[in-house]
């Protein structure tokens, strides 16, 4: 059940292959026969690039869709006014479980994808080439890539390239994760929204665009617009990267043209001739229903026509035999394994969101609908990344597409239907390594630190909440729920920023003797009483 899938599935082409080129020929195309494959690609200026990525509607293919043009034009005119030279990033970051084609790339067609990358770092007069991975297979093969080109992170060096190797989290793929983690911090969320086009790297404009973009970009410039525009859809030309998995007989990654029938898709997978429903865009994506897989496309367009999405490129499809809630709860509780940790709405959002779709399961009728509905709407756009947003999105869709299921599950007794496991997940339980919110014991598990209010001092002002949201919620008096309550490990230093921040000093911490948790010796202990003086003097 939810077995993983392979760094490399099989490879499959609807038409002729673009990305895919070769790959009947070798297992990994290396820089001579990528040449042999591809042939060599000539320099462009930055304004022929963009008008390229422009004529040819290119997007980013890594979930956002963002215009390409509009990102180089961006970043250029930022270098141009500020006088610095300009990053470019590839993200290969793939930590979706139901996501392989990035990961197929860059083992397979790594020089595709530097090829891409360093034409714009050439046309921006970048200097600088960082490629984020999470998989040890990715960061071999583009290493070894980077070296065959005779690029390395050397002093002096007309380009710097180096690999950036990243943990496998969900989060560790967002852009701002993955800058964050270049500089040297960990690869999680800043917490605030930066343009990278206008600060990225080391505070300097920053292109960074997923792997398969890159790819795209090389092969347009290879072949030009016009070529380009002969395959697929006239207003999305070329091909796309799917990766399809969940109830099909081979998982595998097809490279098709846009304007592809999903259904075609799906057969060549060996999916269920009338599936249940389709996951489209992976696990921040949206369901469709077995009736609205026949209208679609392979296209960004035409799937959000349909409500679905293209996202990432994930397409799931489940069969009739298994419950679709059961299915969604699976990967729900894997969602909120995925948090950082570090803002309430994602950190007790989504586990909360987990409960409510198991309290449907498990009976807890409308009014568990009811609240699963109220928390999956409070957690979006709240968030400090967009992994709460997509999680919302998820679960609205899947509450959305079922109907009828889950009518059978709030008004009666379930729908008798196992579940079987068919979308693909990592090893379950695993908690978060390397960022705040897990990674042993060090940063999970109980504290023995205690947050105290005092309510003769506290007048309302709900700092608290905003600083500590892990603990503290606000009634609807404004005054927070609770007297007292246990600090998270991992959010100890948020409780004492807290305290001090308090504007009426109505909070203290202090170390709860009778917790079996160690002693953390080296965070203070701040007592309201004793400290109400200093800590008043410096605010």
């Amino acid at each position: 059940m939810n077995e993983a899938l392979p760094d490399v599935p099989e490879v499959r082409v609807v038409g002729l292959p673009q990305l895919t080129s070769g790959f009947d020929l070798v297992e990994r195309l290396d820089l001579p026969m990528h040449l042999k494959v591809h042939g060599p690609l000539e320099p462009m200026g930055g304004e022929q690039l963009a008008q390229l990525a422009e004529r040819i509607n290119l997007k980013g293919r890594g979930g956002a869709g963002f215009p390409f043009h509009r990102k180089l034009r961006s970043v250029a005119e930022s270098a141009i006014k500020r006088g610095i030279r300009p990053v470019v990033v590839v993200n290969g970051s793939e930590d979706e479980p139901a996501c392989r084609k990035d990961t197929v790339l860059i083992n397979r067609a790594p020089h595709l994808i530097l090829d891409g990358a360093l034409l714009v770092a050439e046309a921006l007069g970048a200097r600088q080439l960082v490629v984020g991975v999470t998989r040890e297979s990715t960061q071999r093969s583009m290493e070894a890539a980077l070296a065959e080109r005779g690029l390395g992170n050397r002093r002096g060096a007309a380009i710097r390239a180096r690999v950036q190797r990243n943990p496998v989290r969900m989060v560790t793929g967002a852009a701002a994760s993955l800058i964050r983690s270049i500089d040297g911090g960990p690869a999680i969320p800043p917490g605030r929204k930066t343009s990278a086009s206008q600060s990225g790297v080391g505070g300097a404009p920053t292109l960074l665009s997923n792997a398969e973009t890159f790819a795209q970009l090389a092969v347009a410039a290879r072949i030009g617009a016009e070529r380009y525009g002969n395959t697929g859809l006239y207003d999305e030309p070329g091909t796309v990267l799917l990766t399809v998995s969940g109830a099909v007989s081979r998982p595998m990654v097809i490279e098709a043209p846009t304007g592809v029938p999903l259904r075609y898709v799906l057969q060549l997978a060996g999916a269920p001739p009338v599936p249940q429903g389709v996951l489209t865009g992976g696990y921040h994506g949206k369901w469709i229903d077995a009736a609205t897989v026949d209208e679609a496309i392979v296209s960004r367009n035409s799937l959000d026509a349909v409500g679905g999405s293209l996202g990432a490129g994930a397409i799931l499809p489940i069969s009739q035999e298994t419950c679709p809630l059961g299915e969604a709860l699976q990967v729900a509780k894997w969602l909120a394994e995925e948090s950082a940790g570090q803002c309430g709405p994602c950190y007790l959002g989504l586990p909360a969101a987990a409960r409510g779709m198991e309290d449907i399961l498990n009976g807890g009728g409308p009014a568990a609908l009811e609240a699963l509905k109220q928390v999956a709407k409070n957690v979006k756009r709240r968030g400090a990344c967009s992994h709460p947003d997509g999680s919302a999105m998820f679960l609205e869709s899947t509450i959305k597409a079922f109907t009828d299921d889950l009518a059978v599950h709030v008004l009666g007794n379930g729908c008798g239907r196992p579940v079987e496991g068919v979308l693909p997940l990592f090893e379950g339980g695993r908690a978060p390594t390397g960022i705040p919110g897990g990674g042993g014991q060090e940063e999970t598990g109980p504290s023995r630190q205690k947050i105290h209010v005092d309510w003769t001092l506290c007048r309302g002002h709900g700092l608290c909440a905003d600083l500590l949201p892990e603990v503290f919620e606000l009634g609807a008096d404004g005054f927070p729920t609770v007297a007292q309550a246990p600090v998270p490990r991992y959010a100890e230093a948020k409780a004492l920023r807290a305290v001090r921040r308090c504007p009426a000093l109505a909070l203290r911490v202090e170390e709860d003797t009778r917790s079996s948790a160690p002693s953390r010796s080296n965070l203070p202990v701040l007592s309201q009483v004793r400290g109400r003086r200093a800590l008043g003097s410096g605010r």
